[in-house]
C-alpha cells in the first residue's frame, strides 16, 4: 500500500515542506561568478574605502566590519531569510581557498570549489538532501527523462555519480566529492548548464546555474522531477525514457540560440 508523505497537510504546508526539503542547506557562489575579478569586486563593495589602507591586516580587519555593518536592502534581507544565513556571510577565494572574511565557511566548500574551478561558467552551487531526489541518489540510480517537465531542464537523465573509493573518502572526502561530480559530467561531454544538477550516490543532490538563483530553482526542479519520476514509476514499473527526438526539441526550444519558448520583455 502507497503511503501519502503529505496526508492532511494544506497545499500551503505542502508548499513549505518542498521548499524546506529543497534549500534547508546553505548555497554557496562567487562573487558575480568570476573568481579572477574578486578583489576588484570586494573594492567596489567598500566603494573607495578600500584605498585607505596601506597594509592587508588593515584591510581585513576593515573588511570584516564592514561586512557586518553593512546595510542590507530590504531584497537583500529577503534573501538571507530565505537561504537561513545572517551577516557577516564568508567570502572564499576560489583559486586559493583563502578566506577573505567572514565566519568559517560550510564544510562543504572543498566540494563547490572544485566544481567552479572546473566549470568556471557557474554562478552559484546549491547542496540539499531533499526527500526524493536523495531517494534516487541512494539507490544509486540516475533519474530518467520521463516527459518534457524533464526535458524543459536537463539535455540528458540527470546523472548518478560512481560511487567513492576507500581511499576517496578516508581521505580528503569533500574535494574528492567535488573531483567525482566534475568526472562524471566531464564523462558526459556535456557543458555543466545542459546539466544542471547531478545526483552524488548515496548521498544527495547538488545543483548549479549561472546565477545563484538558477542554482536554487534547478534545486527546487531537480526535487519535484525525482518526485514526478518515482511516481511515474508507481503507475507503470516498465515505462520507457521519452523519444530523443521529443526530449531535444523541448530542451532546445528553452535554451541555445534557437529558443522560443515564453514571451519577450516589453
Amino acid at each position: 500500500k502507497s503511503w501519502d508523505f503529505y496526508r492532511g497537510l494544506n497545499v500551503d504546508q505542502i508548499e513549505l515542506s518542498i521548499r524546506k526539503d529543497a534549500i534547508w542547506d546553505r548555497p554557496s557562489w562567487p562573487l558575480k561568478g568570476n573568481p579572477s575579478n574578486i578583489m576588484n569586486q570586494l573594492r567596489e563593495f567598500l566603494n573607495n574605502d578600500y584605498s585607505l589602507f596601506e597594509k592587508e591586516k588593515d584591510l581585513q580587519d576593515f573588511l570584516k566590519n564592514k561586512i557586518i555593518d553593512e546595510k542590507l536592502t530590504n531584497e537583500e534581507k529577503k534573501s538571507l531569510k530565505i537561504l537561513s544565513l545572517s551577516m557577516p556571510i564568508s567570502v572564499v577565494e576560489i583559486n586559493s581557498g583563502k578566506l577573505l572574511s567572514g565566519k568559517s565557511p560550510s564544510s562543504d566548500t572543498p566540494t563547490h570549489l572544485e566544481i567552479y574551478r572546473s566549470f568556471p561558467q557557474l554562478g552559484g552551487i546549491t547542496h540539499t538532501h531533499s526527500l526524493y531526489a536523495t531517494a534516487w541518489a541512494q539507490t544509486g540510480n540516475s533519474i530518467p527523462c520521463l516527459g518534457t517537465t524533464h526535458a524543459d531542464y536537463w539535455r540528458g537523465e540527470i546523472p548518478v555519480t560512481r560511487p567513492m573509493t576507500d581511499q576517496e573518502i578516508s581521505g580528503d572526502y569533500e574535494k574528492e566529492t567535488g573531483k567525482v561530480i566534475v568526472e562524471t559530467i566531464n564523462k558526459m561531454c556535456m557543458d555543466p548548464l545542459e546539466c544542471p544538477g547531478i545526483l552524488v550516490m548515496c548521498h544527495g543532490p547538488f545543483t548549479w546555474g549561472k546565477t545563484i538563483e538558477e542554482a536554487v530553482k534547478n534545486a527546487e526542479m531537480l526535487e519535484y522531477i525525482a518526485k514526478l519520476s518515482w511516481l511515474t514509476h508507481q503507475l507503470n514499473q516498465s515505462i520507457p525514457a521519452i523519444s530523443p527526438s521529443l526530449h531535444s526539441r523541448h530542451f532546445t526550444r528553452k535554451h541555445g540560440p534557437q529558443s522560443y519558448y515564453g514571451q519577450e520583455d516589453s
